[in-house]
């Protein structure tokens, strides 16, 4: 029998549309790929791709190939998880020049640093000049806006929080400062991964009984010296130095104006998505009451 060959996870079709992907980011023309460039796309990105997780809420399929991705994200309105956004951005990336490569982590924020997770979060590996970076676009509320350092411990600066890679055996802990606290986000190692690996990931994270995605509705996104987040019916707004403004919504009519006016989110038609929220809102009451 012959056996196929390795597949990386690097897309084997280019872009169609990076002219109008780039235009989304705030560029007339292909930026050169320095450390510099990859900076801005990565602030520029958090901002203009909203991290929501619709599909996966109303148990809908979720592919990752890349005409599915540019579709979704650059025709439809939409924003997307981690395996969708640093899915499409990793395909830029590498059109774009860079040495770039995915990576997958598993999410130990709101677990303890030393859980073993699933290997469930989607993130690159760059390599510019002969030093090695990672940038994730994907990490929802907490995402980092600047690619970080392998080679340093010290707490790196972004245009929001600082952030830490520490070494934990042959792999690296991301942490983000919040006040005082360094909270760890995800751990993570080099280890290449192939096409089929993203695909298995993705395909726990959007149907696997015990995904959380499958059962709350997540979107955030970030701006200038703020973060917006939304966890099933809070909306809040958190300010760099400032407290945060949070307030909970009333019904499933108020989260979707949030979606569509604070996200600016082309939601799907029909009634489908209102019904899900508003059955998901009371179950969540009963289950408080």
């Amino acid at each position: 029998m012959t056996l196929p060959p390795h597949e990386d996870a690097a897309m084997a079709t280019p872009l169609t549309d990076m002219d109008l992907y780039l235009q989304r980011l705030g560029f007339d023309a292909p930026p050169a790929p320095s450390l510099d460039t990859l900076g801005v796309l990565q602030r520029r990105h958090t901002a203009a791709f909203v991290f929501e997780n619709i599909a996966s809420f109303m148990h809908a399929p979720v592919p990752i190939d890349l005409p599915a991705l540019q579709r979704k994200l650059l025709h439809e309105g939409r924003g997307g998880y981690c395996y969708e956004l640093n899915g499409l951005f990793l395909a830029l990336l590498q059109q774009l020049g860079f040495e770039a490569r995915a990576l997958t982590a598993r999410v130990v924020m709101g677990t303890g640093e030393d859980a073993l997770t699933a290997r469930t979060h989607q993130l690159a590996l760059v390599t510019i000049d002969g030093v090695a970076h990672v940038s994730d676009v994907g990490f929802g509320g907490m995402v980092p806006t600047a690619p970080l350092r392998l080679d340093t411990e010290a707490a790196q600066a972004t245009a929001h929080e600082p952030y830490r890679l520490l070494r934990r055996g042959d792999g690296y802990l991301l942490s983000a400062q919040v006040g005082d606290e360094w909270r760890p986000m995800y751990v993570f190692d080099l280890q290449p991964q192939a096409a089929i690996d993203l695909e298995v990931g993705n395909w726990y994270v959007a149907t696997h009984p015990d995904s959380g995605f499958r059962h709350q509705l997540r979107a955030a996104r970030t701006g200038p010296g703020y973060r917006k987040t939304l966890r099933d019916g809070s909306f809040a707004i958190h300010r760099t130095g400032a407290d945060s403004e949070r307030r909970e919504l009333a019904d499933a009519d108020a989260v979707i104006e949030v979606l569509r006016r604070e996200f600016e989110l082309r939601l799907p038609q029909g009634p489908a998505l209102r019904e899900r929220i508003a059955g998901h809102l009371a179950s969540a009451a009963a289950a408080a009451a």
